[in-house]
């Protein structure tokens, strides 16, 4: 296995305090960001007016997006290959031809012929319902890896210790998007959705640790169990997340307008996924379970119940002989075998 740190000992946990407070500012900044600036919703939640053009010789983005920020709006642009872009912009219902006059305009200024395909409306109340049911996705993606991570370790407080550490990588995330006003959209919400896995993920790598360990090392506290795990899998983490981290930059610089703000999601949440698994997931299990280890822990894995386990069952198959023999000589063999091992 590769190892891009050399062994380390780090005491994780000393700092745990720390890492606490600072969780707790960030809630409160976060509030009060959201409370004061909002976020800057696309018409996926708002309602607005989508045009698709399609030009008759190949054009430049760039150039696109000049001519309509001439217009004095604020219009999103996404490309569908073959010269054809669709613009959205926000509106009512009743302003979709004023808008589609206005973009209209601010493309002949390009002085390349272009056909409008399509033009659709986004009402308040499909926005409304878009809203509705990216949150709902949102909660249940959380109870379900709650219920999840319970069920894989027996034990409901590290499922809960995970879920926390996501609570604070979407909370990040969210905090982000309000300080820079970046237009939220159905797109960025899979970028939500795909950091909470990407983070459990590191989660339960870091938990499954800590139950080898427990097998490993059934004397050992609690708190040097954790650190141990922490220290044993901090390689596996740093190159696990560099790599992803890596490729966003790439898609960040050089995606395009399209991507940038999917790309701009998914860098602040794995970097934020990193820091809320080592200082809050673990933590959180540590001072939850009061620095001692449940009989659950340990029973769940023991290695002497595990070799309970295979003793019984070898005690329960028979002998070739004995099973091709009659129940009596089968019970002479036995009392013979016993006497003998005596």
């Amino acid at each position: 296995m590769m190892h891009l740190l050399p062994k380390t000992n780090i005491d994780f946990l000393k700092y745990r305090n720390v890492y606490f407070v600072l969780f707790a500012l960030l809630l409160l900044a976060g509030a009060v960001c959201f409370a004061t600036k909002g976020f800057n919703l696309g018409i996926d939640f708002t309602g607005g007016t989508m045009v698709q053009v399609k030009f008759e010789k190949p054009m430049d983005m760039a150039a696109i997006r000049a001519a309509l920020d001439e217009t004095g709006e604020n219009s999103s642009i996404q490309s569908y290959g073959e010269d054809t872009f669709a613009i959205r912009e926000k509106s009512t219902s009743n302003e979709v031809g004023v808008v589609q006059g206005r973009i209209e305009q601010a493309l002949q200024t390009l002085n390349v012929p272009f056909t409008v395909e399509q033009t659709n409306s986004v009402g308040p109340a499909v926005g409304s319902d878009m809203t509705e049911r990216a949150l709902w996705a949102i909660l249940l993606s959380l109870v379900f890896i709650i219920i999840y991570v319970a069920f894989r370790f027996s034990n409901i407080l590290w499922g809960i210790s995970g879920v926390v550490a996501l609570f604070h990588d979407l909370w990040v995330m969210a905090l982000a998007f309000s300080l820079t006003q970046r237009e939220i959209d159905l797109v960025v919400v899979a970028a939500f959705l795909t950091v909470a896995g990407f983070s459990i993920n590191d989660t339960i790598v870091i938990f499954d640790r800590m139950r080898e360990n427990i097998r490993l090392h059934p004397k050992m506290s609690m708190r040097e169990l954790i650190n141990l795990s922490i220290n044993e899998t901090l390689s596996r983490t740093i190159i696990t997340s560099l790599t992803v981290i890596f490729a966003l930059f790439i898609l960040y610089f050089m995606g395009g307008e399209v991507l940038n703000s999917f790309a701009f999601a998914m860098l602040v949440g794995c970097i934020s996924g990193v820091y809320s698994t080592i200082a809050l997931s673990t933590p959180l299990v540590y001072v939850w379970q009061k620095g001692q280890l449940s009989d659950l822990d340990r029973g769940y894995a023991s290695p002497k119940k595990e070799a309970a386990k295979i003793s019984i069952k070898e005690q329960r198959q028979d002998t070739p002989a004995e099973a091709a023999a009659p129940k009596k000589t089968v019970t002479k063999i036995k009392r013979a075998r016993k006497n003998k091992q005596k």
